[in-house]
């Protein structure tokens, strides 16, 4: 499949998930919850003033955050326009929800603090370009926090990737591949971040840090 057919079944699939995203019908979509304690637990272990969300869906960790903290800006973006909408039906002051390619992030040039990503950039078809995009807009210093899928095994993701993705795409989903720690660090440096930690964490999930050097 072409990155624009991967696109294309991730709109088509969140625009049915937007109306229950958030509720006790959200199915598979449940699990991401899981990610948020960790998340803030990251967030609060540095300052920061300007977060951008990439893969927000309908902004529940931006809900969190901006409950929490009211004073921060925050950013949202999702290719799902249905998502965005939702999001947006929050009314949430001080918090922007963009719908865009986080492919192609369209923000100036050291914009944000901080971005996090949750359980999405595994949707990405051109995911170098994302790690590039992440590394323009972040300040020096900033962080990427990243939560996804991952399995330990080498040969495990092999046939994730090989096997079950593509099965997974005929059922209607937009997953393109997970990925282990050397393929992150990889992403990392090309992009010129530098990867501070990889874990594992739970039922298949990466925790990741890296940072935009400071020059």
């Amino acid at each position: 499949m072409t990155g624009t057919d991967y696109k294309d079944l991730s709109i088509r699939e969140f625009t049915k998930a937007a109306a229950v995203y958030e509720t006790d019908r959200a199915g598979v979509y449940k699990m991401c919850k899981k990610d948020y304690p960790d998340v803030l637990a990251e967030l609060e272990k540095e300052p920061f003033q300007d977060l951008l969300d990439c893969g927000c869906g309908t902004a529940p960790m931006l809900t969190l955050l901006h409950e929490k903290y009211p004073d921060k800006h925050y950013t949202g973006i999702d290719l799902t326009p249905k998502m965005i909408e939702a999001a947006r039906a929050k009314h949430m002051e001080g918090v922007e929800l963009v719908v865009g390619d986080c492919e192609r992030l369209p923000f100036a040039d050291e914009s944000f603090d901080v971005v996090i990503c949750c359980q999405s950039f595994h949707h990405y078809p051109n995911v170098q370009d994302f790690f590039d995009s992440v590394s323009r807009v972040l300040r020096p210093g900033g962080r990427l926090i990243l939560r996804d899928m991952t399995m330990r095994s080498a040969a495990v993701r092999w046939l994730c990737n090989h096997i079950e993705m593509p099965l997974i795409n005929l059922t209607g989903h937009g997953d393109v591949r997970v990925y282990g720690r050397e393929d992150v660090r990889a992403l990392c440096e090309k992009a010129g971040l530098h990867m501070e930690s990889f874990e594992k964490r739970g039922f298949c999930r990466l925790h990741s840090v890296a940072r935009k050097p400071v020059k």
